[in-house]
């Protein structure tokens, strides 16, 4: 891995999650990012090292160096890595943190609800297995 890269842990057993990982994977003509599933023992390490509580962000953390972004701030940094009017969003962050993250802990509550989940993480298709840590 290359230390530009960032490092997206996704919640590997949620539909929207795992739709929103092959969209950024399309979208990553810079080659970015590679992925992780919180559920699995390298998204449970990288947690743990930077003493992330997985009970109160539960669904996508973008590790980058050695900082980390959450909620909203990590899907803000993700838009801004990828191709066409992507990094226009990440104009958001003037948005205060507060109002940012309660629309994405909505969402995130209604996930499960909304477009279901999987009985395991995603299994990666052999071209696609790079990305994946």
């Amino acid at each position: 891995m290359n230390e530009n890269q960032k490092i997206i842990l996704f919640d590997g057993v949620c539909n929207l999650c795992n739709g929103a990982v092959t969209y950024i994977i399309k979208h990553d003509k810079k080659n970015m990012f590679k992925f992780a599933a919180l559920q699995s023992e390298i998204g449970a390490h990288l947690t743990a090292k930077f003493n992330i509580d997985t009970e109160k962000v539960d669904s996508i953390i973008v590790i980058d160096g050695d900082e980390y972004y959450q909620k909203s701030s990590a899907a803000l940094h993700i838009a801004k890595h990828l191709s066409g009017a992507y990094p226009l969003l990440f104009g958001f962050m003037v948005v205060p943190r507060f109002i940012r993250d309660s629309v994405y802990d909505y969402v995130a509550r209604n996930r499960y609800k909304w477009f279901g989940k999987k009985e395991s993480c995603m299994i990666p298709t052999a071209e696609l297995k790079s990305k994946f840590l």
